[in-house]
């Protein structure tokens, strides 16, 4: 995956604002699929899908924040 170099040529101002977008597209995931589990008739292709998606957002989210926390030396 080559995420590392994508967020590499990018400012901190410009990683913060998608950061929030990942954040806001994660919930949007999660409620999706809380309101598509609760539903008898939910297809579970879409769900997987939906689950799998939320878990790629995720990744990205953690790999912003790393980029945006400044390494502290003990």
């Amino acid at each position: 995956m080559n995420a590392p170099t994508q967020f590499s040529m990018k400012t901190d101002d410009v990683l913060r604002v998608e950061l929030e977008e990942f954040r806001r597209q994660h919930r949007d995931l999660d409620a999706a699929i809380d309101a598509l589990t609760d539903r008898a008739s939910a297809d579970q292709l879409t769900v997987k899908r939906l689950k799998k998606q939320k878990l790629r957002l995720k990744d990205m989210i953690a790999l912003i924040e790393d980029r945006l926390t400044p390494d502290i030396i003990a």
